[in-house]
């Protein structure tokens, strides 16, 4: 997989992609979108945007899933937390209050990061001499970032990966430990991302 994000004339990126590369892309956003869950239900045309705002209670514990934990860290405590004098209730209070306003909303941006993805895959016309480019512009390169971001993170979540310099480490898995694909998969992603930031 040795493709990389390239600018193109007048703003975005572009990179080639091979069928194998898309489908790998594009199983991974659907397995993201399946994680991530269904979106909210629209509210009628007729309503009150503010009211709208205010009456949307989102969820008030972090989720279960490591990975999805990852996706939807509190917004106050972790490590270290209340070593500044402030009560660990008193941040999980917060943290509680915090995503009960933000979590649905950041779900949506996830999710329409993961279909963007899938639709731009989608859109690929019919793969010539074993590679087809793929060319985002506007708002797409930052879909993308965005989703390339969350695919990393969920990975690392069930790689149980913490930190960045582990990677060296991953580079020297055995070619026969179960986690190879999926390693293979997380660094991968992150030379797209690294190259889709340079690029842009």
């Amino acid at each position: 997989m040795g493709g990389t994000f390239e600018p193109l004339k007048g703003g975005g990126a572009a990179i080639a992609l091979d069928e194998i590369e898309i489908s790998i892309l594009r199983s991974l956003a659907v397995q993201l979108l399946e994680l991530i869950g269904p979106g909210e239900p629209e509210p009628a045309a007729d309503a009150d945007p503010l009211a709208v705002l205010f009456a949307s209670d989102g969820p008030t514990e972090p989720p279960s899933d490591p990975a999805l934990a990852r996706l939807f860290p509190d917004a106050y405590g972790g490590p270290g937390a209340g070593d500044e004098g402030v009560d660990p209730e008193e941040l999980a209070a917060r943290s509680s209050e915090f995503r009960r306003f933000t979590e649905n909303d950041l779900r949506t941006r996830k999710r329409e990061d993961a279909l963007a993805v899938v639709h731009s895959l989608s859109g690929l016309g019919p793969v010539g001499e074993g590679v087809a480019v793929l060319e985002l512009t506007g708002e797409l390169p930052l879909r993308w970032l965005g989703a390339l971001n969350d695919l990393r993170l969920t990975i690392a979540a069930r790689l149980d990966i913490t930190e960045d310099d582990e990677s060296a480490a991953l580079f020297r898995l055995p070619d026969e430990d179960p986690r190879k694909p999926m390693v293979m998969a997380y660094l991968w992603l992150g030379g797209l991302q690294e190259t889709l930031i340079e690029t842009l």
